[in-house]
């Protein structure tokens, strides 16, 4: 764009001033004045030939050897404004260097005051979802400073994907995804969650910034480490109640009789009647089993963390059904105790006595499940029957055990973890009395 023509410098002067051995001179003074806020004040030190020299001394009014030269702001720009430029220094730079003068300094402060606010923003999001003063938080916002993600982003990129992540972690929050257990049922999809939260279906897709906070967030409320590999983030999503797809998470039953008169539920009977384990998917679930009761209201159900445990019933044979998650359940395992448990039946759980075994137990608890050899007395008997080298210490941070507060204590002075494992004899008696008296069953 052209400057108005009384602002034009004159063609002559132009010549006399844009001639390359003034260049140093004018790159300098463009520097320093961008830097300065544009003020015309202070000196720049440039080292000029002799015909710049000369030119230079020409337009001050003063001789001026060459070499090394300190030149005032303000006196050339006094000068220039009584030559035939008629115009200050801020101008003729411009002129003579093609572009208008760019105040950094005010740049740079507007741009850290909008990071400010994406910063405040994010801190924001975790207040309404009700995790700002959670142990988590910390470890989360700094885990996003040293990464550089959102940095790296750009601040307009950065600004929309906080909004984003905030409204799935208010989502999740509510629904039971950060910690406690999830409420909603059937559970997300993450394409469903994603267009409702976002207005994008694939908005939380692999890649996309908001989807990345997510876990990122997740990862620190779980203390576990950021996910690498796509096997590590489906994982974590299906901790959050979050399905990624249909079929890859599962929860495993054994004995698993359904009453209803369906072909799906006959089927399971006769899966149960055959001795065979079931992977039951959330396709499943949500497909032919959609509106199948999975067992009687007031009978009972027993659940474990391990696979270990269901692989031992199944070898004996026991015919109590036991439903297994692997660990932190996936959406079809959420799914699944939570049908069982809103239908009426009674699901009794056992997990590892460890950190995180008892912080999937709290969830568990917290659901509707109720505990199965879970208390202290059964923690310090199975801690006594124990080998003294076979005991582990526990690691991670402790986690409180509500449904019996002696527990944490017993836990935190023997410092000892006892994984379901090692109480499969336990546990198959158990199983097998309920078997011969279903009413007789353990605490």
């Amino acid at each position: 764009m052209n400057p108005p023509a009384e602002t034009r410098l004159p063609e002559r002067t132009r010549r006399y001033l844009a001639d390359a051995c003034l260049a140093p001179l004018w790159t300098a003074l463009r520097g320093k004045l961008e830097r300065g806020r544009l003020a015309v004040t202070g000196t720049v030190t440039v080292t000029l030939d002799e015909n710049g020299a000369d030119r230079l001394s020409g337009l001050l009014g003063k001789p001026i050897a060459a070499g090394r030269i300190r030149v005032s702001l303000t006196a050339l720009d006094e000068a220039l404004r009584s030559s035939a430029a008629a115009a200050g220094l801020v101008t003729v730079i411009a002129q003579l260097t093609g572009d208008g003068l760019v105040d950094r300094a005010a740049i740079k402060e507007k741009a850290h005051a909008s990071w400010a606010d994406v910063w405040a923003q994010l801190d924001a999001a975790l207040a309404t979802a009700g995790a700002v003063r959670t142990h988590w938080a910390p470890t989360f916002i700094e885990g996003i400073r040293r990464s550089g993600l959102l940095t790296r982003a750009g601040i307009d990129t950065a600004a929309v994907a906080v909004t984003q992540f905030a409204a799935v972690l208010a989502e999740l929050s509510g629904s039971g995804g950060f910690g406690g257990p999830i409420t909603r049922d059937p559970g997300w999809e993450i394409a469903e969650l994603a267009g409702r939260c976002l207005g994008d279906a694939h908005g939380l897709d692999d890649g996309r910034l908001p989807g990345s906070l997510v876990l990122r967030a997740a990862a620190a409320s779980f203390g576990v480490a950021v996910p690498e590999t796509a096997e590590e983030r489906r994982d974590l999503w299906a901790r959050l109640g979050v399905a990624t797809d249909l079929v890859s998470g599962t929860v495993l039953v054994w004995s698993l009789r359904p009453p209803g008169s369906d072909p799906w539920s006959a089927m399971m009977r006769e899966r149960a009647d055959m001795k065979l384990v079931t992977h039951l998917t959330l396709h499943e679930l949500r497909g032919a089993a959609a509106d199948a009761r999975l067992a009687a209201p007031g009978t009972h159900v027993f659940a474990c963390e391990n696979p270990q445990v269901l692989q031992a019933a199944a070898r004996a044979r026991v015919a109590a059904p036991i439903v297994c998650p692997a660990g932190n359940p996936s959406v079809a395992g959420w799914v699944a105790l939570r049908r069982l448990v809103d239908a009426g039946v009674i699901v009794r759980y056992h997990g590892d006595f460890d950190w995180p075994g008892v912080a999937i137990a709290a969830r568990m608890f917290a659901a509707g499940l109720k505990p199965w050899r879970m208390s202290a007395d059964d923690y310090r008997n199975a801690l006594a029957a124990l080998p003294p080298d076979a005991r582990l210490a526990l690691t991670g941070s402790p986690n409180p055990t509500p449904w019996d507060a002696a527990l944490e204590d017993a836990m935190r002075r023997r410092n000892s973890a006892v994984h379901e494992e090692m109480l499969l004899s336990t546990l198959l008696t158990d199983l097998r009395a309920h078997e011969a008296a279903p009413s007789a069953l353990p605490s």
